[in-house]
């Protein structure tokens, strides 16, 4: 066989398993969607540059926690999961500098605190919205650690 057809043939399998990679990102996110509205909420995992360190994901409120899942991944856990009586809402910021090209379009940074340190959060002001509603709507009698 040339090694034309080898290379041809290569080819047709690579691109089959990038296909089928995203229809099962596709069909992740559905069913993620299926067990609570998603939003786009990105995550700062790493502070220590200036406008850098985010990673793009979905966000998913599950009761009294706030679920967070990478956007390209395949896992249907999420990836980090903060308690409604852990997050304080500080306040907000528009994205600076290499952040616009990092986060999706219209969206802004939040700034919470929780009892292991600062989180930063970025979502559209109408997610925006949603987060401060969710967080005032705690129980009555439940604290802010």
């Amino acid at each position: 066989m040339p090694i034309w057809e080898w290379l041809l043939e290569f080819a047709a399998i690579v691109l089959l398993l990038v296909l089928l990679l995203g229809v099962a990102l596709i069909v992740r996110r559905r069913w993620l969607s299926r067990h609570g509205g998603t939003f786009e909420l990105s995550y700062r995992a790493r502070a220590t540059t200036p406008g850098r360190g985010w990673l793009l994901g979905l966000g998913r409120y599950t009761g009294d926690r706030l679920e967070w899942f990478r956007i390209f991944s395949l896992s249907p856990r999420p990836k980090r999961v903060w308690p409604r009586r852990s997050l304080t809402y500080v306040g907000r910021r528009e994205p600076e500098g290499v952040e616009q090209l990092s986060l999706y379009p219209g969206h802004v940074v939040i700034r919470c605190e929780t009892p292991s340190g600062a989180v930063e959060l970025a979502l559209g002001s109408s997610s925006l919205m949603g987060f401060q509603s969710w967080l005032e709507a705690a129980p009555p009698g439940a604290q802010h650690l």
